[in-house]
């Protein structure tokens, strides 16, 4: 008896093997596709910007407080919609670690998905040129639906046909409860946008509102579990709850991702600079006839102070990239922290292409110059500021989250200061001195441009020599008579008392 059922097992064993090599023919990594979403993301939040760059201020019109007013509301909708798209990256990156092989149909959805997504700038231009239109909010938060309804029929199909899943909930015998989490966390910003879009037909308002919460949703919810375990009592998880790999939205992503995001809006930014070159300072042939006698150097020329405004715009974001690039070289792990941080530093780098349009208008509205300065070095500092802020609050954690060269005390701990402190204190600087020398602001301006990247290059020898003075000043100091030599009773007044 025992030979015909070790005979049958290995035929019901080859039968379960076949299938399974059945199920996985098709089947492909999910690494490139994460790759592409994370490219295609990323240039969906940084082209938010543009209906804010496009903003028409004519000759005759003076940069007043109805202009200020006009584009800092624009400013401060492109910040909302920019997080809302890093929401739903990081929802997107949290999927694709549950689902660790895709096949043709699961390709096809996120593609969708990704279709679905490249809508936002669109609904964004409609939200910030017809303010009082709700019509603009309706659509933006029907878009963020449909992101989430496609996400959450990806997470059907993957768990419908589990061998598309990671192999730690592939085996797990709580994939039911695992899909309920997962599901749950996916759709739960989505549902504050339906709630938002249906406030938006009759009082649009409380619309902003809600899609902000969708923001700081995660955080949210960490806050009041946090405040729930602290007037309650931790209480332990049961055993049948979800494993711990499941689907996250409140754990920071990995430092790979976050690099990987930021380099595309750093690249993308730098990027969109030269397309308004392209587009505005290419001369017309019948003026250049007309106006320059044929010569096209001399029409050229007329362009100068916008190529200026360029060469500059693009040696801010790309220094600010390498304070990034840096930064993260001695980061071991992203806390959550860190990574709202940097994608708040992301969004006013998005925003360096609306500092290039304000500094290439120098020329033609010169009267306007110190508000353009002004707008052009805020953004500048909140973008660099918030890369300071990631390192001080890898600072808080520096054991878990940065190498032993940049922690307090380590070698290149001074560097680092200096190379994050050096763009938000010369923009700060900046900003100061035009306000008490207004008329010579765009030669402020100017100056940082041009001695902050001079100033990189010199920090290191500046940094060294900057602690070679203090430990001269320091070996200089008076030294304090020992205990017993000279005045020994007001030394030990000075001294500690012993335990």
């Amino acid at each position: 008896m025992s030979k015909p059922q070790t005979e049958e097992q290995a035929v019901d064993s080859e039968g379960d093997s076949s299938l399974h090599r059945r199920d996985e023919e098709g089947t492909q990594s999910s690494h490139r596709m994460l790759g592409f979403s994370d490219a295609l993301l990323s240039i969906i939040a940084t082209v938010m910007i543009l209906p804010v760059t496009h903003t028409e201020i004519s000759p005759e019109q003076q940069f007043d407080k109805s202009i200020q007013k006009l584009l800092a509301t624009r400013i401060a909708v492109y910040l909302m919609t920019f997080l809302i798209v890093t929401v739903a990256w990081a929802a997107h990156t949290r999927l694709f670690q549950v689902v660790g092989k895709i096949d043709d149909t699961l390709a096809l959805l996120n593609l969708a998905c990704m279709m679905t997504i490249t809508l936002l700038p669109y609904t964004f231009s409609l939200m910030v040129t017809f303010p009082d239109v709700p019509l603009g909010i309706f659509l933006f938060c029907v878009c963020v639906i449909a992101i989430g309804s496609v996400q959450a029929l990806i997470v059907g199909y993957a768990f419908h046909f589990p061998h598309l899943l990671n192999p730690q909930i592939q085996c797990s015998p709580h994939r039911a409860q695992s899909r309920r989490h997962i599901l749950r966390l996916v759709l739960r910003g989505p549902a504050l946008c339906f709630v938002a879009a249906v406030f938006s037909l009759f009082f649009f308002p409380l619309s902003y509102v809600l899609m902000v919460t969708v923001i700081f949703l995660p955080h949210i919810s960490k806050a009041t579990t946090w405040c729930k375990d602290k007037l309650m009592g931790h209480r332990e998880s049961p055993a049948h709850s979800v494993e711990p790999f499941s689907i996250d939205l409140h754990a920071p992503l990995s430092k790979e991702r976050v690099e990987a995001f930021s380099d595309g809006v750093y690249a993308i930014v730098a990027t969109l600079l030269i397309l308004d070159i392209c587009e505005d300072n290419v001369p017309d042939p019948k003026d250049v006839q007309e106006k320059f006698s044929g010569s096209l150097v001399a029409a050229l020329g007329a362009y100068g102070p916008q190529f200026l405004a360029y060469f500059g715009s693009f040696a801010t974001v790309g220094l600010l990239w390498f304070a990034h690039h840096s930064l993260f070289l001695h980061v071991r792990k992203a806390t959550q922290t860190m990574g709202l941080l940097n994608v708040l530093s992301l969004a006013f780098v998005g925003g360096l292409p609306l500092a290039y349009q304000q500094t290439s208008a120098f020329a033609r509205q010169p009267r306007d110059e110190l508000e353009r300065v002004r707008v052009s070095c805020a953004i500048i500092f909140f973008a660099s500021i918030f890369q300071f802020a990631i390192w001080t609050a890898a600072l808080l954690r520096q054991t878990e989250t940065l190498q032993p060269a940049v922690r307090f005390g380590g070698q290149e701990h001074a560097f680092m200061f200096a190379k994050l402190a050096l763009y938000p204190c010369a923009s700060l600087l900046a900003f100061a001195a035009t306000c008490l020398l207004s008329r010579f602001s765009t030669a402020i301006f100017h100056l940082m441009q041009i001695a902050v990247p001079f100033a990189f290059l010199l920090l290191r020898l500046l940094v060294r020599l900057t602690l070679a003075g203090l430990q001269v000043l320091w070996d200089l100091r008076p030294e304090h008579p020992q205990p017993g030599q000279g005045e020994p009773e007001a030394q030990s007044q000075l001294l500690p008392a012993p335990c």
